[in-house]
């Protein structure tokens, strides 16, 4: 019931749409079959509005005084976005499945919270978003990046990894959207004037299919079919629902780790002819890229910006690859 009643009151704190960070631990008792709706009427006639200590005092940047949970953000493009977050203004909540990984970034972060979370696992994501919850009031910002990529070609990759890439890429986003989303909405609720934002990081490989990577690909762009069902549900409830398609981001794990990276896989897969080493596969793939380099965060983070900061953007899957793939 805490978690159900801390976004309604953080949404009735509310300042000209800026919401506080707020953390309560004595509440009243509410009868659970309360609609949200009469659960708010409840709160607004109680004294609990005057009474509690609603933190409006944030550090300044361009998301200032948000809640921000960051899925996979122990390691790689994670890490560096809840990174920029953090610098920016932002309570963050660093959820991974490793969890010392995550407790390491976070006390560089002062403010910031570590959770553990399996995202293709609803208990866990349900317990993960309840922890942001009561640590902070509610969540106004998604960043939904964990993701996995197993390359193989269809004619012999075991039906155990491509199931492996859709729990994660596919149905990771709707479980943590599902779980989100209604502590955004009981937030906007309360404060009619503020938004909410679920943002996606996709990939190219979600508006263009990628050989032997159909499992990814398929998750991808079947990410993007979410983007555009959420978002036309969940406007009603001021939720903006986006998606971000980057291209490679050479320099992260996904794509440089020794044993496990994308260099190693697509060498042994042989989806580069010719190619000797992983310096052989790095360059055919940096040689697509008309600016002839990969992605890196701060270009990730530019279109976060952007995304959070337009309000009058929803459905939308934006790319961030140097001109690899142009929409038409």
């Amino acid at each position: 019931m805490k978690t159900r009643i801390l976004p309604l009151l953080r949404g009735l704190l509310q300042r000209n749409g800026n919401l506080p960070r707020l953390n309560t631990s004595e509440l009243p008792e509410f009868d659970p079959a309360l609609t949200d709706a009469e659960l708010l009427e409840k709160l607004r006639a109680s004294s609990l509005v005057a009474s509690a200590a609603p933190c409006h005092e944030h550090r300044p940047g361009r998301v200032s005084g948000k809640v921000a949970f960051v899925t996979g953000a122990a390691q790689g493009f994670g890490l560096e976005i809840a990174t920029a977050l953090h610098n920016e203004g932002a309570y963050v909540v660093l959820a991974d499945l490793n969890l010392a990984g995550a407790q390491a970034a976070a006390e560089k972060l002062p403010g910031s919270l570590a959770v553990a979370v399996n995202v293709a696992q609803p208990d866990s994501v349900r317990a993960a978003v309840e922890a942001a919850v009561l640590a902070y009031g509610g969540i106004d910002l998604l960043v939904s990046n964990a993701g996995v990529l197993k390359a193989e070609s269809v004619m012999t990759q075991p039906l155990k990894d491509f199931q492996f890439v859709t729990d994660v890429n596919y149905t990771g986003f709707f479980l943590c959207t599902q779980a989100v989303a209604p502590v955004m909405a009981r937030q906007n609720l309360a404060a009619p004037g503020a938004w909410c934002d679920i943002i996606q990081i996709n990939s190219k490989s979600g508006l263009q299919g990628s050989n032997k990577n159909a499992a990814y690909a398929g998750s991808k762009f079947g990410g993007i079919g979410l983007v555009q069902s959420f978002a036309y549900e969940l406007v009603a409830h001021n939720i903006k629902v986006n998606a971000i398609c980057p291209g490679n981001f050479f320099d992260g794990p996904l794509w440089s780790h020794p044993e496990t990276g994308l260099f190693v896989q697509y060498l042994r897969a042989g989806k580069v002819p010719g190619a000797k080493n992983v310096l052989d596969v790095r360059r055919f793939y940096e040689d697509k890229v008309p600016m002839r380099r990969g992605c890196e965060a701060p270009d990730v983070m530019r279109a976060i910006f952007y995304l959070v900061e337009q309000c009058y953007e929803t459905g939308q899957a934006l790319p961030v690859t140097g001109g690899q793939v142009m929409l038409n």
